[in-house]
């Protein structure tokens, strides 16, 4: 018969060894992770990997790992991102369920029975059969960003408190892991946008005028002042003899690369049919079927287009939904230059409308894109075409570049500190 003191030891000497199975059993999960873990692994292979060890060493029948998203409009949106191949996954309404309760809480969750559990009575379970539940937050610098969840022990068990320990030191080891690796794919993901940004901007650079064309009779001038986040503002001058010109100005939809092909698109479009069409009406209707069938659908852009002949002092145009040019005559009454029709690419063979206009020397007509016009401060007030007229009235007597440069400015003074939210792009003829 043993006594007291050595059963005593025994069951020290039991407990002892069972610590250090549990402790060896940790470090080698550890080992294992940091292992397999190197820097070209994407934040996805890192989760699998993540959730594979964590399955396995606690004996679960699935799991996920869930990322929580930064967007300001959604902050409770969760990603499902990885599971066990062999389960049917994390269904979506418990896995949202479980991330808010985990944001709310900001701690483990165990649930060894989940049917009964009265903080999700209300969550419905249509693609799995939920019996034992444990979660553990993901956190750095006591951020969460993300939860691991894992559902239903092997075997019809409960989740245990070692299990919950070993989770956690996994969530912990593997916390910055992730952070790190999602750091690294955004700015990669940045840096792949910014060489998008300067394709574009090259592109739209390439497509505008080189310089200002010179007409017996006229001065015209045109610049464009491109947003950070480049847009599809375009003009171009079109030479069709000595005393006539094709002048366009249009904001094509979209922004990027996909804008400036569009770009692309129309101005290659614009100057067969200039040539081609028997007028401006026509050269425009063409364009449109051609942008239709060439784009998908919701690829469209406002366009105005006139063609200036300064020897008979005409001026023949047709607006495509862009805003209304402003003709300022000698007495200083404005025009607004709205024939024409929809926009172009929105429907095929569409008919447009175009006038005639009879200029006089003095006459100004100035056409611009919406990023002058809703141009926004601090206030959110936008410059509007009033503040545009009276800038016109005032300084009628400059030539059309200064004239555009001093547009371009008083718009910048006046939205101030507030980033430029898209292209500013102006054309002005004036006639002598």
């Amino acid at each position: 018969m043993s006594s007291p003191d050595l059963s005593d030891k025994t069951d020290a000497l039991e407990e002892e060894n069972i610590r250090l199975r549990r402790a060896v059993a940790e470090l080698t999960i550890l080992n294992e992770l940091a292992a397999a873990i190197d820097s070209t692994m994407t934040t996805d292979q890192i989760m699998n990997l993540i959730v594979q060890k964590a399955i396995k060493s606690v004996g679960v029948e699935q799991g996920a790992i869930m990322l929580i998203t930064d967007k300001a409009l959604s902050p409770m949106k969760t990603l499902i991102r990885s599971m066990d191949a062999s389960s049917e996954g994390v269904p979506y309404r418990l896995g949202v369920s479980l991330t808010g309760w985990m944001l709310k809480n900001q701690k483990p969750l165990l649930i060894e029975d989940f049917a009964s559990d009265e903080r999700f009575k209300g969550v419905k379970v249509e693609s799995a059969q939920i019996r034992s539940v444990l979660s553990v937050p993901l956190k750095v610098k006591d951020k969460m960003i993300g939860v691991i969840n894992l559902i239903n022990k092997k075997g019809g068990g409960t989740f245990t408190p070692d299990d919950q320990r070993l989770v956690g030191i996994i969530a912990t080891q593997s916390a910055q892991v992730l952070e790190n690796a999602r750091l690294y794919e955004e700015e990669k993901r940045l840096q792949q946008m910014e060489k998008e940004l300067q394709m574009a901007r090259d592109i739209q650079q390439s497509l505008l005028p080189k310089e200002n064309p010179r007409l017996p009779g006229a001065e015209i001038a045109g610049l464009s002042h491109p947003a950070r986040e480049v847009g599809g503002d375009y003009y171009d001058f079109i030479e069709l003899g000595e005393d006539h010109l094709g002048v366009v100005i249009a904001d094509v939809s979209g922004k990027g690369v996909p804008a400036s092909l569009l770009m692309s698109n129309i101005q290659a479009t614009l100057r067969v049919q200039v040539v081609t069409s028997t007028s401006v009406k026509d050269c425009i209707a063409e364009a449109n079927t051609a942008l239709h069938k060439s784009t998908e659908a919701d690829k469209y852009a406002t366009l105005f287009c006139g063609i200036l002949d300064t020897n008979e002092k005409t001026f023949t145009c047709t607006n495509a939904g862009h805003n209304s040019p402003m003709l300022i005559s000698q007495d200083g009454s404005c025009r607004r230059l709205e024939t024409g029709g929809i926009v172009l690419g929105m429907l095929p063979q569409m008919p447009y409308q175009e006038e005639r206009l009879q200029l006089r020397p003095g006459d100004l007509l100035l056409m611009f894109s919406d990023g002058i016009t809703e141009a926004m401060n601090d206030r959110e007030e936008e410059f509007g075409e009033e503040r545009l007229l009276k800038l016109l009235a005032e300084n009628r007597s400059l030539s059309p570049e200064p004239l555009l440069e001093k547009i371009v400015t008083e718009v910048s003074a006046f939205t101030g500190d507030t980033p430029q939210q898209d292209d500013m792009t102006l054309v002005a003829i004036k006639l002598l």
